[in-house]
């Protein structure tokens, strides 16, 4: 299923002695954690999802967060199993990945999480952003699997990304790379939460399709499981309201491949379950504001295939990486 063609390993194979370990072949532990949940999953080497677990979050007592993630690593196997863990969080991370600037839901500010969990686990820690570990693992493992180089777009109640280039991560200089969401779409626009005015997520998330739709319903009671059912019925209103989000969506498209040229776009988060509905406008968007679309190869735009699963096996899988290159 990945790139290298390898067949499936024995994921049990442990050193009997003095042979050194195989991390590759090898099964890793992913923790994805947000606002609410704490997701953790034991991971093969071919993105298949073993085992899984989940416990809730404590975003107001960090230490309480180290604890459930020492307990999914114990029950899913510790240190006799998962020789390498991946942790995933909704934060800015530094370049060198070991430490948060600042997390919006947890109680994290200038905190040192993989010494923290290094320690608790006492296994090596590999941290990531959790919008770039979910583009990894539909870049390893997904709809971007058979490319080199993919642009992901997370389209929920805001807009995430991730950047892949020449089968390598994009982090930035800082570590704050692919904050696609806030790539300025209509200057002067509407304010966004990041205190800049005109950003995609205003104009190409959930929480942006749900404002339209009400406006163009007269109903501010509409909810998503409303207005999913109205896009079923091919209500015009609702579907209008999708048109709009999904053309922004394809002019943001247009902005970032002008910088990072992928072979491959992919649309995930609750938003692209609308599929083609929302996909074929994002294409019409996308042609329609490239310059130049017929004289070059332009990349085509899938939807993710890997659903909430995605971060916590591309965590996993970049841990396993990272710790079988430094083996």
């Amino acid at each position: 299923m990945t790139r290298s063609g390898l067949g499936r390993p024995n994921h049990s194979a442990r050193p009997t002695g003095g042979e050194r370990l195989d991390l590759s072949a090898v099964d890793a532990l992913g923790l994805d954690i947000g606002g609410t949940k704490i997701a953790g999953a034991r991971v093969s080497p071919d993105g298949d999802v073993l085992a899984h677990l989940s416990r809730p979050t404590t975003p107001d007592n960090p230490e309480g967060i180290l604890d459930a993630l020492t307990e999914i690593f114990l029950e899913l196997g510790g240190q006799d199993a998962l020789p390498a863990v991946g942790v995933a969080v909704a934060a800015f991370l530094n370049a060198e990945r070991d430490s948060i600037f600042f997390s919006p839901n947890i109680a994290w500010r200038d905190f040192p999480l993989k010494a923290a969990v290094t320690e608790r686990l006492g296994v090596p820690v590999v941290l990531e952003n959790d919008a770039n570990a979910a583009g990894w693992g539909e870049f390893r493992f997904g709809a971007a699997r058979d490319v080199t180089s993919m642009l992901m777009l997370t389209i929920g109640t805001g807009v995430g990304g991730a950047l892949v280039d020449d089968g390598r991560l994009l982090v930035g200089g800082f570590g704050m790379a692919a904050e696609l969401g806030h790539v300025i779409i209509e200057p002067g626009g509407l304010l966004c939460g990041c205190g800049n005015r005109g950003c995609l997520e205003q104009y190409a998330s959930g929480t942006a399709l749900m404002r339209d739709a009400r406006e163009r319903l007269g109903d501010d009671s509409v909810t998503q499981a409303t207005l999913t059912e109205l896009l079923l019925q091919k209500n015009p209103d609702a579907v209008a309201a999708l048109h709009g989000v999904a053309q922004a969506i394809g002019r943001g498209i247009t902005s970032l491949v002008a910088v990072t040229d992928p072979q491959r776009i992919v649309i995930g988060g609750g938003v692209a379950s609308a599929g083609e509905l929302l996909l074929e406008p994002i294409r019409e968007s996308f042609r329609d504001t490239y310059g130049a679309g017929n004289k070059r190869p332009i990349a085509d735009i899938a939807l993710a295939t890997m659903g909430n699963s995605a971060g916590v096996v591309g965590a996993a899988d970049l841990a396993r990486a990272q710790v079988a290159r430094e083996a």
